[in-house]
């Protein structure tokens, strides 16, 4: 459920926004039907109060030559406070890691990493994933093909 504190003009900026953040604050306060100044003002408030965390472009992974994504899970054999924090704080540092995930079940943390090719994904587990701190097991989810990607939330209750 949406914050209370959003009124539908804020929820407007946002849907806008996440569909394309080029947006300026002119066309956003045309499709909203408000002036400029009370655009300039919510927007800066939706980023102050951290709705808005950054501006980003969305690349095509493919033409980039990162292509092939993906998902592996990692179990440690140690699983104190020190050994999930140490893990985290190197596993992030790696380029190729695109997300992380503190996770519950049989697994402590699931990656979403885009590499080039198996040799990438090969040299990522043998030469830095496998050395972290107290990575037992690993198991990998190569993604075959994408039905959806979606970026932007869905935003209140009915649209």
């Amino acid at each position: 459920m949406i914050n209370k504190e959003l009124d539908p003009t804020d929820t407007g900026i946002l849907r806008l926004l996440q569909n394309d953040a080029r947006l300026t604050h002119k066309e956003l306060g045309q499709r909203l039907h408000k002036s400029i100044t009370p655009i300039h003002a919510r927007v800066r408030r939706l980023q102050d109060e951290g709705y808005i965390k950054r501006y980003a472009a969305i690349l095509d992974p493919k033409k980039i030559g990162r292509g092939l994504i993906v998902y592996t899970q990692v179990q440690l054999k140690q699983h104190a406070q020190d050994s999930l924090l140490a893990f985290q704080a190197e596993v992030v540092k790696l380029s190729e890691v695109m997300e992380c995930y503190h996770m519950t079940g049989a697994f402590d943390f699931l990656l979403r990493i885009a590499i080039s090719d198996m040799d990438e994904y090969n040299h990522l587990v043998m030469n830095k994933l496998s050395i972290l701190p107290d990575v037992g097991m690993m198991q990998s989810f190569f993604v075959m093909s994408e039905a959806k990607n979606e970026s932007a939330y869905e935003l209140g209750a009915g649209k």
